[in-house]
């Protein structure tokens, strides 16, 4: 169980208000290390093979760049959530204009079809209104291969209007150091019933709950 100073990491703050921080507060980072059933899973899923590609949607972080090529596998980075606030506006949830909509598409995802064995989607699903979350997701499903896993987390508090700002560092295959430095509002709430269909299309979709009200998420295509 995480300590009294981590409780609200994942499931604070909720009700209608966002929360209240000083300015201090809102530049302080908070780090912790946690087990991940989910990182674990996907690891697993991908064992005993080399020379896969993995998208990684979190940005170049270095731990991460170091673990997937130890294992013999390429990757390749997308800073997702920093161009969604370039194109949208920071901490925007409406991100409906279909012409945005394409242009943040084709910034981010406009690999070849059929390009990876695996996604590492972290947090950043969780920030996107309902026409751009289903865009993405089509072309998640569009540039993955069969068999492919993605590993997702996603807040489930389903009160809450804002979830921490996140950066995830693989330690080792089960475990991860987590950073937050404040808040971000989200788009909406998710329980397992909406992941399911948003990922209808997928082969399977299996859930880790925690005790920090954080659901981990594995998407086999």
């Amino acid at each position: 169980m995480l300590p009294d100073r981590f409780k609200g990491f994942f499931g604070e703050p909720s009700g209608n208000q966002p929360p209240r921080r000083s300015g201090a507060q809102e530049e302080k980072e908070i780090k912790v290390e946690r087990l991940s059933r989910g990182l674990e899973q996907f690891f697993f899923n991908i064992r005993g093979v080399q020379g896969l590609s993995i998208l990684d949607l979190g940005g170049a972080v270095q731990e991460n760049i170091e673990f997937i090529t130890n294992l013999g596998h390429r990757i390749t980075t997308q800073a997702f959530v920093q161009t969604l606030d370039q194109s949208f506006g920071k901490d925007s949830v409406s991100h409906a204009d279909p012409a945005q909509i394409q242009t943040f598409l084709e910034q981010q995802l406009s690999f070849p079809d059929e390009s990876f064995d695996g996604v590492l989607l972290w947090d950043t699903l969780q920030y996107m209104s309902p026409a751009l979350l289903a865009a993405t997701v089509d072309q998640l499903y569009r540039i993955t291969r069969r068999g492919c896993y993605m590993l997702g987390f996603f807040n489930a508090d389903d009160k809450c209007v804002s979830s921490p700002n996140m950066k995830f560092r693989i330690a080792q295959g089960n475990t991860l150091h987590l950073t937050q430095q404040g808040f971000r509002k989200q788009a909406h709430p998710f329980n397992n019933r909406n992941l399911e269909r948003l990922f209808t299309r997928f082969d399977s979709v299996k859930f880790f709950l925690t005790r920090e009200h954080l659901r981990e998420v594995i998407i086999r295509r």
